[in-house]
């Protein structure tokens, strides 16, 4: 709850995490100036990379009181724009689960580590970067709250898995870790409504805490306010449910 006379200030910055095998990753940070402690989010970047969007959202996590961390899931790849990058990742075949997992423990092992840290640490992720949260938060007990965002492929076809894809986030559902909120829009296709409602399903039968929301009107990407996909009423909804769902369960600020 911000108040005119309270101090307010940010760092942003770029940083150095341990990712999976060891391996050194650059990840951006931003975090309110000042004693804390705060909770901790990963973001975790979408197919088209690590871009101005996901620092946007690292800023607006601070700005609420959060620290947040969104690691380069591609830099294995090389550097460059982050368009370039990500073509090159799409046409490797993208990349692996057990690498994004590795990745994101790492940038959680980073946050728990800072003296203004409360302890707490959410994931979060939009497109890809939404069924990344599905599987993290089903592979590690490092998270205690996740936030898909439109994730698609998180129900797969057997013939969708691969090497690097070797099973379907959906499948994991009794190993999930923590609660989790879930973004969709009705005009989606990747994932559409009947994957939502799939998942769901496997949520109740596993018993699992979690809150799903659809968006009548909007489609994939509906928070990206820089492109035609934007729907301001679903994003704003999106981002006040975000807020409560973290403030509930990381111990920041409602």
């Amino acid at each position: 709850m911000y108040t005119t006379d309270m101090y307010e200030g940010m760092l942003a910055e770029t940083v150095t995490v341990t990712g999976h095998n060891g391996d050194p990753l650059l990840a951006y940070l931003a975090r309110p100036l000042g004693p804390g402690p705060y909770p901790g989010v990963v973001l975790i970047h979408h197919i088209p990379g690590w871009d101005e969007w996901n620092r946007e959202a690292a800023r607006r996590f601070a700005h609420h009181g959060y620290i947040a961390i969104c690691p380069n899931l591609y830099q294995r790849n090389g550097h460059g724009t982050p368009e370039d990058v990500a073509a090159a990742v799409r046409a490797s075949g993208g990349v692996a689960d057990e690498q994004v997992v590795g990745d994101a423990e790492g940038a959680a092992r980073y946050l728990r580590a800072l003296p203004y840290h409360n302890g707490k640490v959410g994931v979060i992720g939009t497109c890809s970067g939404g069924r990344h949260t599905v599987l993290v938060a089903s592979h590690s007990i490092a998270f205690d709250a996740a936030v898909d965002c439109w994730g698609g492929r998180v129900v797969m076809a057997p013939g969708d898995l691969n090497e690097k894809t070797p099973v379907a986030p959906i499948d994991l559902t009794p190993s999930l870790a923590c609660p989790l909120l879930g973004l969709f829009g009705e005009d989606d296709q990747s994932p559409p409504p009947a994957q939502v409602a799939q998942h769901e399903e496997a949520l109740k039968a596993a018993g699992k805490t979690y809150e799903f929301h659809m968006y009548p009107g909007a489609g994939h990407g509906f928070f990206y306010h820089d492109r035609p996909m934007y729907r301001p009423e679903a994003a704003v909804d999106g981002w006040n449910r975000i807020w409560a769902f973290y403030g509930k369960h990381l111990g920041g600020p409602l």
